[in-house]
C-alpha cells in the first residue's frame, strides 16, 4: 500500500522539474527540500520506493518490500539523498505509472479544475 498521496509525489515531481530547470540560487531546491523534509517518515520511506520503482531497482508488486528497505537503509536525510538522484521527476513518474497511477490524475489533486 502506497504511504504517501500521490498528490504530494506528484507535486515532488513538479518542483524536481523546476529545481533542475532553474539558475541556481533561485530558491527551487530549498523549497523541493523544504518539502520532502517536511513529509513524515512513512512518506518518505514510500516516495524512495516509487523513485526506486521508477528506476527498476524493484518491481511495482515489490512495493511493501521497496518502502521497508527504504526505511531499514536511510543513512542519510532523505531530501539529500533524492536531490542527489539525477532525472529524479523521471524515476518518480515512472514508478507512479507502475502502480498504475497517472501522473496528470495526481496533478489535479494538486490544481483542481474550477
Amino acid at each position: 500500500m502506497l504511504t504517501i498521496s500521490p498528490a504530494k509525489v506528484a507535486h515532488v515531481i513538479i518542483r524536481a522539474r523546476k529545481f533542475d530547470a532553474d539558475v541556481p540560487g533561485s530558491g527551487q531546491g530549498r523549497e523541493l527540500r523544504a518539502f520532502i523534509a517536511n513529509l513524515n517518515e512513512d512518506e518518505q520511506a514510500a516516495l524512495t520506493a516509487v523513485m526506486w520503482i521508477g528506476r527498476e531497482t524493484f518491481d511495482a508488486s515489490e512495493l511493501d518490500e521497496a518502502t521497508e528497505t527504504a526505511r531499514a537503509e536511510a543513512t542519510v536525510p532523505t531530501e539529500d539523498y533524492l536531490m542527489g538522484i539525477p532525472m529524479l521527476a523521471d524515476y518518480l513518474e515512472d514508478g507512479l505509472n507502475a502502480l498504475g497511477i497517472s501522473l496528470e490524475e495526481a496533478e489535479e489533486d494538486i490544481y483542481p479544475s474550477v
